[in-house]
C-alpha cells in the first residue's frame, strides 16, 4: 500500500474554521483527520503539501517510519507547526492503518481500557458572552447577567454533564464580557497584570456557577495565558472556596508553573500548548501538574500516547486538549479509551448548528458521556459534500 495523494480542506465553523487533511493510497483506502488552522498567523496546510512530497509513495502503515522521518528533516526547528502538520499527517495514517485492519484507532494501543468517557463542557457561558450576537442569530440566549451564568450551570446539569469549564467574564459598560488578555489583542496584554476587580469579578462567576450547578458537578476555570506566575498564585489561592476541579493556566516555565501548584490547594491542569514528549518531561519531573492537557491534533495520537504513558510513571493523569470539530473529538474519544490514566474528556457544546454535517457518524452523547465508536479507524469519516457546500471564508 502505498500514499498517491494529500489533500487539505477547510470548512466554515462560524468564528473559526474547521481544517481536515484526506490521505488516499493506491488500494482506494482514505484517512481523515482533523486539525487546526486557526492559531497565530496560521500556515499549517502550506506545511502539510510540501511534506506530501516527502511521503508520497510511503505505505502509510509504517506509521513510525513516516512520523520519525518528518522528525528528522525538521529536527533544527523542532515543535511549532512543523509538529502539527506531522501530527496531521500520522494521525490520518493512524486512521488508513486502522481501516485496513478492521480496527478501531484505540485497539493499535491496546485499547479500549473503557467505552464511555465522562464529558466537560468547555466554554461554558464564555462563549455565549464572546459571540453574543453569533449564537442568538442560532437561538441561543444571550448571556448578560450572573443570574444567566446561574441558568447556564442548571442547563449544563440538566443535559446530563458531569462537569463545566469557563474563562475569566466581567462587566463593562454594564455588559458581561470575556478576558483574553495573554494571547490575544487586548488591553493590558502585555502586562499581565493583576488586581482586586480582576479577581473579585472571577469569584462572582464562578459563585454564580456552582449556584446552578450544585455541590457535586466539576467545576473548572481557564485562565490560559493571561496572567504571570504572580497573579495566576494569587487566583488560584482566591478561587479556593469553590471546590474547582482544576485551575487550568498555561506557563512555558515548568519551574514557575510548580510553584503555582505547590502555592495553593486547588489543582493544576496545564500543558495544552506543548507539543512533543521531551516538551512534557520537565513539568512531570518538576511535579507541575495535577492534570496534563494533551492536544491530539497538535502531538499525534501516537504521541499522545507516548505522554500519556510518561504522565502515568508519574501518577499524572491527563485530558485531552478538544477546541475543535467533531471529527477531533472522535480522535480524542480514540486517545482516551486507549490509555489508563484518562481524567475526563473536553467537548464544545455550544458552537455552530450545522457541525454534525462535517462527519458520516457525529460523537455519540448519552448522559454526559461520549460513546467510544467501535467502528474502524476513528469510527467516521469527513462528508467532502458537506465541508465543501461551507467553505471556510476567513474573516476580515
Amino acid at each position: 500500500m502505498k500514499i498517491v495523494a494529500i489533500e487539505t480542506m477547510h470548512a466554515d465553523a462560524g468564528w473559526r474554521p474547521v481544517s481536515f487533511i484526506k490521505i488516499v493510497t493506491d488500494e482506494g483506502l482514505v484517512g481523515w483527520a482533523e486539525f487546526a488552522e486557526n492559531f497565530g498567523a496560521g500556515g499549517v496546510s502550506d506545511l502539510i503539501a510540501r511534506f506530501s512530497s516527502i511521503v508520497q509513495g510511503m505505505d502509510p502503515r509504517e506509521v513510525g517510519r513516516i512520523t520519525s522521518s518528518l522528525q528528522a528533516i525538521t529536527r533544527l526547528a523542532a515543535g511549532g507547526l512543523n509538529n502539527q502538520a506531522i501530527a496531521a499527517i500520522e494521525n490520518a495514517c493512524l486512521d488508513i492503518k486502522a481501516k485496513a485492519l478492521g480496527v478501531p484507532v484505540y485497539a493499535l494501543f491496546g485499547g479500549p481500557f473503557r467505552d464511555r468517557l465522562p464529558l466537560y463542557w468547555s466554554h461554558c457561558g464564555s462563549f455565549r458572552v464572546r459571540f453574543a450576537d453569533m449564537f442568538e442569530r442560532w437561538g441561543k440566549p444571550r448571556i448578560a447577567t450572573l443570574d444567566d451564568i446561574k441558568r447556564m450551570g442548571e442547563e449544563a446539569v440538566a443535559q446530563g454533564f458531569r462537569a463545566v469549564k469557563t474563562n475569566p467574564l466581567y462587566v463593562e459598560d454594564g455588559q458581561l464580557r470575556m478576558f483574553e488578555g495573554g494571547f490575544r489583542l487586548f488591553p493590558n496584554l502585555l502586562e499581565r497584570n493583576i488586581d482586586g476587580a480582576f479577581i473579585g469579578a472571577i469569584c462572582d462567576t464562578l459563585e454564580a456557577f456552582r449556584d446552578g450547578l450544585g455541590p457535586h458537578a466539576g467545576l473548572m476555570l481557564d485562565l490560559n495565558f493571561n496572567q504571570r506566575t504572580e497573579g495566576f498564585l494569587r487566583i488560584a489561592r482566591a478561587v479556593e472556596p469553590f471546590d474547582l476541579a482544576w485551575l487550568e493556566i498555561d506557563m512555558h516555565d515548568p519551574e514557575a508553573l510548580a510553584s503555582v501548584r505547590r502555592g495553593g490547594r486547588t489543582p493544576i491542569a496545564s500543558l495544552e500548548s506543548i507539543h512533543g514528549l521531551r516538551g512534557y518531561r520537565p513539568y512531570f519531573q518538576q511535579q507541575a501538574v495535577d492534570v496534563a492537557v494533551i492536544d491530539v491534533p497538535w502531538n499525534g495520537l501516537w504521541e499522545s500516547v507516548r505522554i500519556a504513558t510518561l504522565a502515568d510513571a508519574y501518577e499524572v493523569n491527563v485530558a485531552p486538549h478538544n477546541f475543535y470539530g467533531d471529527l477531533a473529538s472522535l480522535m480524542s474519544a480514540q486517545f482516551c479509551a486507549a490509555i489508563p490514566n484518562f481524567r475526563i474528556m473536553e467537548i464544545e457544546v455550544d458552537d455552530v448548528p450545522w457541525k454534525g454535517e462535517y462527519v458520516t457518524v457525529p460523537p455519540l452523547i448519552e448522559d454526559g458521556c461520549l460513546v467510544v465508536p467501535k467502528g474502524p479507524g476513528w469510527g467516521a469519516d469527513v462528508n467532502e459534500e458537506a465541508v465543501r457546500a461551507r467553505p471556510w471564508k476567513p474573516r476580515g
